[in-house]
């Protein structure tokens, strides 16, 4: 029997912490300042959410040090009993993503990573594979939130748009990798297009839902079984700034539109 699974955050509070630490935010010692803030704000917010997402790409902006932090922040979070989501988007094909697979999934059991999904199917399986041996889930890229993110996903095949016949086949393929009522792979819907939101739901009914912008962006936590709001500036620079009573406040204001 598997001692972590991330399927158990979804029986957790609706909502994902996203960590995108910005060192000129942190003062003279911004590394140091931002273990010692980050640490704090997950113990004092850990009852009130689903999982923490740690955005790689701004750990790996600080070099080395970044790195290391990033491990020693998710050991924490790991000890805390919080659910990890590597946020990375990656995506590769054969032994690459075998190795990404390895690099996240087996290597933290019971976690989370993000996946792009243009290389196709096949480039997807090593993840479904990883996180399926190890108490995880894949959320692969559907419908994200940035503005130019229709040229592709909008993109009108035999009537409907791309990002719906992609969510219906990793929909069928997700039905390999369900344990009860949930799949391990899971798809990325931005919380600032609830219609797509809806639309992908009612075809991947067994599918986890990362729903990111929830906050900053515009979007609106979104109520439902399966569904994971994350708010990264609005929880973790509440006012625009390290701030724990803030983003106290803020998990619980955002917490009350979905209970």
């Amino acid at each position: 029997m598997r001692s972590v699974d991330f399927l158990e955050a979804l029986f957790r509070p609706p909502l994902v912490l996203g960590v995108d630490p910005r060192p000129e935010l942190h003062g003279r010692e911004p590394l140091a300042h931002i273990r010692r803030y980050t640490l704090e704000l997950l113990e004092a917010l850990a009852s009130r959410l689903a999982a923490v997402k740690f955005q790689l790409a701004f750990f790996e902006a600080m070099g080395p040090e970044g790195q290391e932090l990033l491990w020693e922040l998710v050991s924490g979070a790991r000890v805390m009993g919080l659910p990890v989501i590597f946020d990375g988007k990656r995506g590769d094909i054969g032994s690459t993503a075998a190795a990404y697979a390895r690099a996240y999934l087996e290597a933290f059991p019971g976690s989370a990573l993000t996946a792009n999904p243009y290389l196709g199917l096949d480039a997807l399986e090593p993840f479904f594979r990883a996180a399926s041996a190890r108490g995880g889930v894949v959320f692969v890229l559907a419908k994200t939130t940035n503005p130019g993110a229709g040229f592709l996903q909008d993109l009108e095949v035999a009537g409907r748009p791309l990002y719906l016949h992609l969510t219906e086949a990793l929909a069928e393929a997700g039905e390999a990798y369900r344990e009860g009522p949930w799949s391990r792979v899971g798809l990325v819907a931005g919380a600032t297009a609830e219609e797509a939101v809806l639309a992908i739901r009612a075809l991947a009914p067994h599918a986890p839902l990362l729903l990111p912008g929830v906050g900053a962006q515009g979007g609106r936590p979104l109520k439902g079984p399966g569904l994971l709001n994350s708010a990264s500036r609005a929880l973790y620079y509440p006012g625009g700034r390290p701030d724990l009573e803030a983003a106290l406040e803020a998990a619980e204001a955002l917490l009350a539109l979905v209970e």
